[in-house]
């Protein structure tokens, strides 16, 4: 694996954690939108990632025996809304309240919200800190070179 490689291993970590934290920081911004644009309370964003496999791998090895490609990274497969019903909460006098005196708010829990913004912030930082030593790595090479 080359130094490239790794750092467009790691670039691509960073575009998908970037993006996780994004949809996380919308979920804890709308965790009491009781109406949003479709009418409905905010549905939670779920970022689902995939590898990203290189094009250019051969699918069967020198043998002749299958082998997995490569991956390349990780990408963004798709941003998916959780269908988990909405919390109930009774409050006859919420402009959104139903006949019954009940509103509808999203089902988010803040705390795993945060958790998850923990976990996504951690791997970003791993990302950076594989980007840095790759740098590194590159610059001592040079050095080297230079003698």
């Amino acid at each position: 694996m080359s130094i490239f490689s790794s750092l467009r291993i790691s670039g691509s970590g960073l575009t998908a954690q970037r993006l996780r934290m994004d949809s996380i920081a919308n979920n804890i911004a709308n965790a009491e939108t009781t109406r949003s644009i479709d009418g409905q309370p905010y549905k939670r964003q779920e970022v689902v990632f995939q590898p990203i496999v290189s094009p250019t791998a051969l699918p069967v090895s020198d043998t002749g025996a299958a082998r997995r490609p490569p991956e390349e990274g990780v990408q963004v497969a798709a941003i998916v809304q959780d269908e988990t019903p909405p919390r109930m909460v009774y409050d006859p006098s919420h402009p959104d309240a139903d006949a019954n005196g009940y509103v509808a708010y999203p089902d988010i829990d803040v705390i795993t919200e945060m958790t998850d913004m923990i976990s996504a912030t951690r791997a970003y930082e791993a990302n950076v800190t594989a980007i840095n030593a790759a740098k590194s790595m590159a610059t001592k090479a040079l050095e080297i070179a230079r003698g």
